[in-house]
């Protein structure tokens, strides 16, 4: 099993960083989204998500996964990745591709090689239970499962993906009876009184080896052009050969397009204070509140007889009076001001610029 103080030499990390983050506007831009932000430290949460591997994951066997407008942060970020270790997307496609491509990759090194998928944009604040949950996950992917890892709920969360759990495992692990979709409030209630359910955290561990030939079962078109993109690897052949591959793939989730289907799927549950950091309404989980219960960040923050409010003041003062469980938020360029339960809904902010032709501020 992997512990925090050891190294796995055939373990390689692929943290996705392709996301838009768009429920954290006016903060995350197109050109620096999400997981570029230090949402919850004074790192950005890919810097985080990279750091809470030390030990576990060889900086050498770390690849990222992104888009040509992101690749160039990625390597501002996080220093001492090689031009190699970060994989550029020659168009913006859904999970399953991506992890594709970063298995050949891993393929060309080893094809026995465990990998281990991360998203680059989530909050964990046990790391030594994230690695103790982790090395599980290896021991089972060693064995040839393909393995995620599930959040016990604590909350009858209606954000969020659910896995319906089912048999014990030798190792600890459970067999996956289920993924579920985003449930209702009364659904997420059922969910919690079983103790079946677990959250979805969108990590994946699995052998190279298993995972290309569950792609040859459910997406055949993707298994191929994986192969002759590991076989291009390091050749004057792979930019023309991603390209020409890659276009040919579907944009689909790597849950609806090979865990749902394939066979010996296995989840790890876990507590390792874990959070998708999903919206502003997330911050008190993930950051220290005051006595009222305000999340504050910024030293021009001014927040006065309020309660349970989010203020974030990048540059200027910002001065917040009697408000009680509300976002404000100043970037410098623009506000957001939104009661703190319609976090989610500040997506729509930014497709009403987009609709008023004012892409300046997305």
């Amino acid at each position: 099993m992997v512990r925090a103080s050891q190294v796995a030499a055939n373990v390689y990390a692929v943290v996705l960083a392709g996301g838009s983050g768009t429920r954290f506007w006016p903060l995350s831009r197109q050109k620096n989204p999400k997981q570029f932000l230090a949402l919850t430290s004074n790192r950005s949460l890919i810097e985080e998500t990279f750091h809470r591997l030390d030990g576990v994951i060889a900086s050498a066997q770390r690849f990222v996964v992104c888009g040509k407008l992101h690749a160039g942060p990625v390597r501002k970020r996080v220093k001492g990745l090689k031009a190699s270790q970060v994989l550029v997307e020659p168009e913006a496609k859904n999970t399953a591709p991506a992890i594709a491509l970063a298995t050949a990759h891993v393929k060309a090194k080893n094809p026995n090689g465990i990998v281990v998928v991360l998203p680059s944009d989530q909050h964990v604040a046990n790391v030594p239970g994230f690695h103790k949950a982790l090395g599980k996950a290896i021991a089972a992917a060693e064995a040839g499962s393909i393995v995620t890892l599930g959040i016990h709920p604590t909350r009858p969360e209606t954000g969020y993906g659910y896995i319906r759990s089912g048999d014990a495992l030798p190792g600890g692990e459970k067999r996956v009876a289920a993924f579920v979709e985003k449930p209702d409030r009364a659904t997420a209630e059922k969910y919690l009184l079983t103790g079946e359910y677990l959250w979805n955290a969108g990590i994946f561990i699995f052998r190279a080896d298993v995972l290309m030939d569950a792609l040859r079962t459910h997406l055949p078109a993707v298994a191929l052009g994986a192969e002759k993109i590991a076989a291009a690897v390091g050749t004057k052949k792979y930019a023309a050969t991603l390209k020409k591959e890659f276009s040919k793939w579907p944009s689909i989730s790597i849950d609806y397009g090979v865990a749902e289907k394939a066979r010996h799927v296995a989840v790890v549950p876990g507590d390792f204070g874990w959070s998708d950091v999903g919206s502003f309404n997330a911050l008190p989980e993930v950051r220290p509140a005051d006595a009222d219960g305000n999340v504050v960040v910024g030293t021009q923050a001014v927040v006065i007889d309020s309660k349970g409010c989010v203020v974030w003041a990048a540059a200027r003062p910002l001065a917040v009076v009697g408000m009680t469980d509300m976002v404000v938020v100043d970037s410098g360029d623009a506000v957001l001001v939104l009661p703190k339960h319609k976090s989610q809904d500040v997506r729509k902010v930014v497709e009403a610029l987009k609709a008023t032709q004012r892409r300046q501020y997305i």
